[in-house]
């Protein structure tokens, strides 16, 4: 279950490459599981989840900006994977798997690009604007995340 979780952060990272630390920093700081004595403890800490949480709101307002690159180009890419396998690693890291918890982020956050790129561009179609597309898009990246980090043991 755990590895499952984790890959759906990564999934999760996908869609938003900072929702998903943002997440399960706060899971980690409000107590929702334990990674204090794991090298991924500086997520509980008190201010990660605030910088997260700030790098995520920036995200979603440049995400709407049509200045913004796919998320498929590397360095976009690049930055879904990381955050996807950090994010993968805390929540593995909480029951003892930081190496399984960090590849099933890993493989969350390369699905979760495509496949959210794939989607956003054929709800994009169907509204005839991106911005219905995106707006759905963050939505189920917030929602998602939560619903993952309150499900966590």
């Amino acid at each position: 279950m755990l590895l499952f979780l984790a890959f759906l952060i990564g999934f999760i990272a996908g869609l938003r490459a900072m929702t998903a630390p943002a997440a399960v920093a706060w899971g980690a700081a409000l107590g929702g599981f334990n990674v204090s004595q794991t090298s991924l403890a500086f997520m509980g800490y008190r201010w990660t989840p605030w910088i997260f949480t700030v790098l995520a709101a920036v995200e979603m307002i440049t995400d709407q900006l049509p200045t913004t690159p796919s998320r498929k180009v590397p360095m976009q890419f690049g930055a879904r994977i990381i955050m996807g396998a950090l994010a993968g690693a805390t929540i593995g890291a909480s029951g003892g798997s930081l190496t399984a918890g960090l590849i099933a982020g890993i493989v969350g956050a390369v699905v979760g690009t495509l496949g959210g790129a794939f989607i956003r561009g054929k709800l994009a179609k169907a509204f005839g604007k991106d911005l219905p597309a995106a707006l759905i898009e963050d939505a189920v990246a917030i929602g998602g995340a939560l619903l993952i980090v309150v499900a966590v043991p």
